[in-house]
């Protein structure tokens, strides 16, 4: 894979320089017919988009292009499409598969295919950013610069801001999410270790995409990274914009952060009865949530047995200390 996206690197700055001294020689013959002039000022973003080939499936491009460039093993994909990693690698041979099949060429889409693109190409900066989010600090900070230089390649995009809006307000509580390897819940952060100026960075963004018009899913989810990121979380108003998300997104870890806005607005019974049915047996935060619920709730045999669910399931181990530390607490 290494020697894959060295040698594609290599092939687009051979071709670049070949236009430019093609022109210089004014022998426009010598350049081939889909030779068009640079539109990207990252190289690493201008093969994201080169593998976000439309004949695919959105859910192909995107996994194939994050094992590909984005540095993430089949099983780090399949945690995030939340699938058996067996699954995902069924996926992406049978993706690979089709592009020997269709003769799908390897590349450089001109600008005007680049909003076909789009969506996918979101996908895989946000999916880079959630796995460095887990611990991974080094692909946080370069799906943050991919965002950076995505939203400068297509600035009236309001998607494109509002996912480099999100990603900076998240990240800006990274100091205070981890204390000495501990995970610290966003109630119990101390907001003075916050990035205040990357904050208010994350704000510009997204005011940005809101002058753009935008309501997609990263626009939603940066105001509601927004309201975090005050001195105390408006849960009414963080339950509401759930609600708009989920209808949007019809994903049931959407439901899932929604049900806990609803807790902290209306009361944890409603929170409970909001994740009730929700499919995600193997998402580990569905039993995490549960298990606090019925803790919260003052039902300690429940919780355990879902606290224990929670730590069968989880991949962090300050997520594990965590959870481990609630179950101590509520005894034997």
């Amino acid at each position: 894979m290494v020697t894959a996206r060295n040698r594609a690197i290599d092939r687009i700055r051979r071709e670049r320089t070949l236009a430019a001294k093609s022109k210089l020689l004014e022998v426009p013959e010598a350049v081939e017919d889909d030779m068009h002039d640079p539109i990207f000022n990252d190289e690493r973003l201008e093969l994201i988009f080169t593998c976000c080939h439309p004949a695919l499936s959105t859910e192909a491009q995107v996994a194939l292009t994050l094992r590909a460039l984005g540095g993430l093993s089949t099983e780090e994909i399949a945690h995030a499409f939340l699938v058996p990693e067996a699954t995902m690698a069924q996926r992406l041979v049978r993706a690979k598969r089709k592009i020997k099949a269709a003769a799908i060429p390897f590349r450089i889409p001109p600008e005007h295919m680049l909003p076909d693109r789009l969506t996918a190409v979101l996908a895989v900066v946000y999916l880079i950013f959630n796995e460095g989010y887990d611990g991974r600090g080094e692909l946080a900070a370069q799906a943050i610069r991919l965002g950076g230089s995505l939203a400068e390649l297509m600035p009236d995009e309001p998607e494109a801001h509002g996912l480099v809006a999100l990603m900076l307000l998240h990240d800006s509580r990274r100091a205070a999410r981890l204390q000495d390897g501990e995970l610290v819940l966003l109630a119990d952060q101390d907001r003075g270790l916050w990035d205040w100026p990357q904050i208010r960075s994350g704000r510009a963004a997204l005011d940005r995409a809101l002058a753009l018009r935008g309501s997609g899913s990263y626009v939603l989810q940066a105001a509601i990274a927004s309201l975090h990121a005050s001195g105390s979380s408006d849960w009414p108003q963080i339950a509401s914009l759930y609600g708009e998300l989920a209808q949007l997104t019809r994903s049931p870890v959407i439901e899932l952060n929604r049900a806990v806005a609803l807790a902290e607005a209306q009361g944890v019974q409603h929170g409970l009865d909001a994740i009730d049915g929700l499919g995600l047996d193997a998402y580990p935060y569905l039993h995490a949530t549960r298990a606090d619920f019925l803790r919260r709730l003052g039902r300690p045999a429940d919780a355990r047995a879902a606290y224990r669910r929670a730590l069968e399931l989880t991949r962090s181990d300050p997520e594990r200390r965590f959870l481990e530390r609630r179950l101590a607490e509520l005894g034997s």
